[in-house]
């Protein structure tokens, strides 16, 4: 299956345009200084629902009500974003919402979900736990499962990719996080329709290493995820789609450990005074990894969420952001 077309992305960016104002993708001048090449910040933590994913799911619960008019309800599963999204779009559109989170869940993901109308469901050790349980509640309700993968979450997402890289015609590279994959392949749909000539890097959790095994391997892997950080990306079992598509669009796939998140998160905060959740810094946690590769170049990192939990930011701000 092919990426999403221009035409297509163009369309969706247009029918979330309503609730979705471009955000900035601002010079971080000081920290690229130092680092020796020209840094960018994309920042998707600045949504309404606080992460990209908020685009994915309108434009997918509004393509869902074209096809379903008679819909009532909606549920998913998530550890935090992309029920956040799910939740937020349900309620612009009208629909009940219910969201599965895994057991110990980021609590104040769980009450942002709540905050925004939808029925929180605990359920699982993890979140393909949560997405398996999830399908059976929606069964059950007479609902639609919404998936946490599909072209229309990707059309919807890559209007952030559009907005990079017209804004950014001659970035050399961007660094993507990548949980289950809907964040990179739409940035890689929105490089091929604009014909860009930007590598893109995906970044995953040493601590949830499926997609870099499944691409290392040629085939899906299932790996176990422990990351205490990065819970946004705490994928045990890659999608085939997804998969595929980063395998032929990503010029590397990189893994970051907690410890490297966390103070990538820090730097964020010192040098541009962004909220990021530990998911949302790995991007930059990679290029300071391999910012001697990228010196004299203009490079790009997704900060793709600010919603972090209460205890990571005591952590940081105790070992990290004291002077």
């Amino acid at each position: 299956m092919d990426l999403p077309n221009l035409n297509a992305l163009l369309a969706a960016q247009a029918g979330i345009a309503r609730w979705i104002k471009p955000t900035a993708q601002p010079a971080l001048e000081s920290l690229g200084e130092q680092l020796g090449l020209q840094l960018h910040i994309k920042q998707e933590n600045r949504t309404p629902a606080g992460a990209f994913k908020v685009r994915g799911g309108l434009h997918y619960l509004q393509q869902q009500l074209a096809r379903q008019p008679g819909l009532r309800g909606v549920i998913a599963a998530s550890t935090g974003n992309h029920g956040r999204s799910i939740a937020f779009a349900a309620r612009e559109l009208g629909l009940s919402s219910a969201i599965v989170v895994p057991h110990h869940n980021n609590p104040q993901k769980n009450e942002a979900m709540r905050a925004l109308g939808a029925e929180l469901v605990e359920q699982g050790h993890d979140f393909q736990a949560a997405l398996e349980y999830s399908m059976e509640l929606a069964q059950q309700r007479g609902w639609h499962a919404v998936p946490s993968f599909h072209p229309d979450l990707v059309c919807g997402v890559a209007s952030y990719g559009l907005e990079l890289l017209q804004a950014i015609p001659d970035l050399d590279a961007v660094f993507v996080p990548v949980g289950l994959g809907s964040g990179f392949c739409g940035l890689a749909a929105a490089r091929q329709a604009l014909g860009h000539r930007a590598q893109l890097i995906a970044v995953v959790s040493a601590h949830a290493p499926a997609y870099a095994l499944s691409v290392a391997a040629g085939q899906l892997i299932e790996a176990p995820s422990n990351t205490e950080i990065a819970e946004g990306v705490a994928c045990r079992r890659p999608n085939p789609l997804a998969l595929q598509w980063i395998a032929q669009h990503a010029a590397a796939l990189l893994q970051v450990n907690d410890e490297q998140a966390l103070e990538a998160m820090a730097i964020l905060h010192r040098h541009g005074g962004e909220i990021s959740e530990g998911s949302g810094a790995l991007a930059l946690a990679a290029l300071l990894a391999e910012a001697p590769k990228w010196r004299g170049k203009r490079v790009a990192c997704v900060l793709s969420g600010g919603n972090v939990a209460q205890s990571v930011w005591n952590r940081l701000q105790r070992d990290y952001l004291t002077i």
